[in-house]
């Protein structure tokens, strides 16, 4: 079983429902959020968790979790503003599958302003 690191910047609110699913999976989107966006990079996920998350709603966090490798096949890498923005576009309604192919918890690696 290979699996890759990914990471996903997440404000209070993100990171409140990570914490009650045990920190085994990522909420639904929203009906306006068609897409979910994990990243490739820890860099990347800082940036947007310290200079998007933070402004928004006062604190962000970097999260760190392994997905099978044979799951993510499925999906291509994009670049999102250039090569140090690579993040998998995974549809809302595959979220479901993705949640079951992270392997172990997702784990808190990073936080920036206020801490919840």
């Amino acid at each position: 079983m290979t699996t890759t690191t990914l990471w996903r910047p997440v404000g209070p609110e993100e990171l409140d429902l990570v914490r009650q699913s045990g920190m085994r999976e990522f909420p639904p989107r929203l009906p306006d959020q068609p897409i979910f966006y994990p990243v490739t990079t820890e860099d990347y996920a800082v940036k947007i968790a310290r200079d998007w998350n933070v402004p928004r709603s006062g604190s962000g966090y970097v999260t760190r979790f392994e997905v099978l490798t044979d799951f993510l096949r499925r999906y291509r890498v994009e670049e999102a503003g250039g090569q140090a923005h690579r993040e998998y576009w995974i549809p809302a309604d595959h979220l479901k599958d993705f949640n079951k192919a992270i392997i172990g918890e997702i784990e808190v690696v990073q936080s920036f302003g206020a801490t919840v």
